[in-house]
């Protein structure tokens, strides 16, 4: 569905993406794991188009996109969560997923009620549609930034730090709503430092390292591999 081949990035003398191949099969939900500065987002706006590549090239379901626009991306089918969620704080929740459906999914106004009504119910939000966003406690607004996202329809899932600042409790709450969604069909790469709420969803673990892949495949296998703890964990395996 997704892939990625030889794409790098560089600012001035940083690295931040070296030559990093990646694939996400159609329905695959796929974990990506590093230290703080590893590249995680970066893999993100290089996904999405807020970052252009210095080289290599981005594929969506068999076509180059790398020279389309985030917007375009967008209505292709690629929907994003952000690390620190950003509402328009002035609006209701619902309205923010109607603008999310209908600029991002780019649906009439009839089909963006009825996807919205949908998304409110799957997230857990159907009760706090008419409360301004900006008045939401942490969890609402993680809930909130997943359901934007869902709202333009999208076919690849891309969560950034979605479990970040939860309470167990609310964590596993978002890991159940994060398996309903990939149960429906929707491909996710999710970006997580807590580790367990990913291992939870996800069927295979990329782990990077200053901008590079270091490891990748069956969760379970990777996070034992000595490499991964020294870097991820900063201890001697």
């Amino acid at each position: 569905m997704l892939e990625l081949r030889g794409v790098s990035k560089a600012f001035g003398a940083i690295v931040v993406a070296e030559r990093i191949d990646l694939a996400l099969s159609a329905g695959e939900a796929l974990g990506v794991i590093g230290p703080n500065g590893a590249g995680k987002s970066t893999l993100f706006n290089l996904i999405t188009g807020m970052l252009r590549p210095d080289s290599g090239r981005v594929i969506l379901d068999g076509l180059d996109i790398t020279d389309l626009a985030p917007e375009d991306r967008c209505r292709a089918g690629i929907g994003r969560s952000f690390q620190i969620p950003l509402p328009f704080d002035h609006l209701s929740v619902f309205e923010n997923l109607s603008v999310a459906a209908l600029f991002g999914g780019g649906m009439g106004q009839a089909e963006a009620i009825q996807h919205c009504g949908r998304t409110l119910e799957l997230t857990g939000l159907e009760a706090k549609a008419n409360r301004r966003a900006g008045s939401l406690p942490l969890l609402d607004r993680k809930r909130l930034e997943l359901a934007r996202a869902l709202a333009t329809r999208p076919r690849t899932l891309l969560l950034d730090e979605i479990a970040g600042g939860l309470t167990e409790a609310e964590c596993q709450e978002l890991v159940e709503t994060i398996r309903t969604i990939h149960a429906g069909g929707v491909g996710i790469i999710w970006i997580e430092h807590v580790v367990h709420a990913l291992l939870a969803v996800v069927q295979r673990l990329v782990v990077l390292d200053f901008g590079r892949v270091v490891a990748q495949g069956v969760p379970a296998e990777v996070m034992r591999s000595s490499e991964v703890q020294t870097i991820y964990m900063g201890v001697p395996a």
